[in-house]
């Protein structure tokens, strides 16, 4: 009997022999998907799309539309775990990593108002806060062609600061979905790994950055140190309080930072930046978790963050991800360099398997077979799949994958 997908993610992060690596991948923009449609998809490789999120019940949900013999039994945690950047795909044999439910940003959130519209942009201030600047043309199921600009954030001084810690209070019950039970009894026995929060919700500079923004907080780290010791001690002590009760209740088997902290020429922040405002929390929060019994503990940035690595690893980081190509973050190299310090997820480039067979077969097999044979490494593309990337050259890829993470 072979390795279930959680008994391969343990294994693997922990560098121990495994029959294959987890077959994951991060998502799809939306754009991807509809093009993916309008090339051949069956509507069954979506299903979600057919759910109505309203008419689910506590044993079942009902597709509203279409798909009239496809009907699959699903829970409302099922549901949720199907959904957002760690949804599992089965159709194409991409396996699930769910993240438990918690909600981790402002309550109450700020109320989202358009404050401007024309015909080519929206300015509006979203649930953080933050008031951006949005291009209409090309949104496609949330995904937008290019990055908003963002043009004001909502801490400034110490009393903005104090006005936003009382929107994260770690205690507020909404923090946990209301059937939360339900969720804990659903996991206890699984064969997916499971991640303790959401992605894209927890993080350092992240949280720094979506209350002060890049300009803000890089500023702030020379003019204003002191308020922002006491912003990344407020986050840790956050992130500790806000998912303690979830450590009690189920053991996770791994936790994620968000942080997206580099460009393709470095991080944000230099190491000694690091070292003096981040280092220390990084510390405790990863103290605090393997003390629950969460060892394995993953890094998520864009951009190349090789300079950062050695301290992250003392920060107690395991992996990092998803190994941007475009930013020169190979895993081949990062592994030659740290060895087995820490496991590594991505750094398959997209570009690459846009461009064809030939091109997916050179990327996939000059790196993947090497790195698969070390261990410690979960292949997937380096980031989203991006609509440039055929549904041809897709199902192509995932053969590659396939092939490259099984072969002797």
């Amino acid at each position: 009997m072979g390795m279930t997908t959680r008994e391969r993610f343990l294994k693997c992060m922990r560098f121990e022999p495994v029959d294959q690596p987890p077959n994951c991948e991060m998502g799809y923009w939306g754009q991807t998907v509809e093009r993916w449609f309008s090339e051949g998809m069956p509507k069954e490789a979506y299903p979600w799309d057919y759910i109505d999120k309203r008419a689910i019940k506590s044993d079942h949900v009902t597709i509203k539309r279409g798909l009239r013999d496809y009907e699959p039994p699903m829970s409302e945690v099922e549901f949720l775990a199907v959904r957002g950047p760690f949804y599992g795909h089965g159709y194409f044999g991409i396996e699930p990593r769910p993240c438990l439910p918690l909600k981790l940003g402002p309550i109450p959130s700020f109320k989202v108002r358009v404050l401007e519209e024309t015909d080519r942009n929206t300015l509006y201030r979203n649930g953080h806060g933050i008031l951006r600047k949005a291009l209409k043309k090309g949104t496609v199921r949330g995904t937008r062609m290019s990055m908003d600009t963002y043009i004001d954030f909502p801490v400034k001084e110490r009393e903005d600061f104090e006005k936003m810690k009382e929107r994260y209070d770690p205690h507020d019950p909404r923090r946990y979905p209301s059937n939360w039970q339900q969720i804990v009894e659903y996991y206890h026995e699984r064969d997916v790994p499971l991640c303790l929060v959401p992605n894209a919700t927890v993080g350092f500079y992240s949280m720094a950055r979506w209350w002060m923004g890049t300009e803000g907080i890089s500023k702030a780290f020379f003019t204003k140190p002191k308020l922002v010791h006491e912003v990344m001690d407020f986050i840790a002590d956050f992130t500790i309080e806000v998912t303690r009760k979830a450590l009690h209740d189920i053991r996770p088997d791994y936790f994620n930072f968000f942080e997206d902290f580099a460009h393709k020429g470095g991080p944000h922040v230099s190491p000694r930046i690091f070292k003096e405002f981040m280092l220390p929390r990084y510390k405790r929060v990863t103290d605090f978790l393997r003390k629950h019994g969460v060892d394995i503990i993953w890094l998520d940035s864009d951009g190349n963050i090789e300079v950062l690595i050695p301290l992250l690893i003392e920060a107690g980081i395991t992996c990092i991800w998803p190994l941007e190509a475009a930013a020169e973050m190979d895993p081949r190299k990062i592994r030659s360099e740290y060895g087995h310090d820490i496991a590594l997820s991505g750094g398959i480039d997209k570009r690459a398997i846009a461009q064809g067979k030939e091109s997916i077969e050179r990327e996939v097999m000059s790196k993947v077979p090497q790195l698969v044979a070390d261990g410690g490494y979960i292949p997937t593309l380096d980031h989203s799949f991006p609509p440039d990337i055929s549904y041809e050259n897709f199902l192509y890829y995932i053969k590659v994958k396939l092939k490259a993470m099984t072969a002797e």
